[in-house]
């Protein structure tokens, strides 16, 4: 049989209390260090520049967007390397009425890669823009246009393919 040492008991010495407080204050500070790293490469959660004057506009885009959804119309964009396809139809037939389609690609979180485009129209309702993206989340709003009427409007994030795929 074993024998268990009964004549010295357990302390809790100051250097028990420094380990405790080290790998509680080191667990909470690398979980902070891994959140404010992923935090840092993904969306920002910014969505206007201003709110005040996005508040000024909302009931507007909300009856814009309603008009939009009962017009049957629905745009699908499909990203590529080397260009973007964006096709439009109402109520499963090819959007006749749409002539050329503009274009506003941004980086949901950063500016400085931000793009005008415009789309070439290659058959009704059959759209596309020549252009490499670099790789990953993209922002892109649309807007249909039949001379200077506004036909369709739509903003899709999308993931820009990389070399891989």
């Amino acid at each position: 049989m074993s024998k268990i040492r009964t004549d010295r008991p357990h302390v809790f010495t100051g250097w028990h209390m420094v380990a405790v407080m080290a790998l509680f204050f080191g667990t909470v500070i690398s979980i902070n260090l891994v959140m404010a790293w992923n935090a840092s490469r993904s969306w920002s959660g910014l969505v206007v520049e201003n709110t005040y004057v996005a508040s000024q506009q909302f009931n507007g885009k909300v009856a814009e967007t309603r008009a939009f959804a009962e017009s049957g119309i629905k745009g699908q964009l499909v990203p590529g390397r080397g260009s973007i396809r964006y096709t439009l139809t109402r109520k499963g037939e090819p959007e006749r009425r749409a002539d050329r389609i503009v274009a506003i690609l941004k980086r949901p979180v950063e500016e400085h890669e931000d793009l005008n485009i415009e789309f070439k129209r290659t058959g009704e309702g059959m759209f596309v823009a020549a252009l490499a993206l670099k790789p990953g989340q993209w922002i892109a709003d649309l807007t249909a246009m039949a001379g200077d009427e506004v036909v369709y409007r739509q903003a899709i994030r999308f993931i820009a393919p990389g070399d891989a795929q």
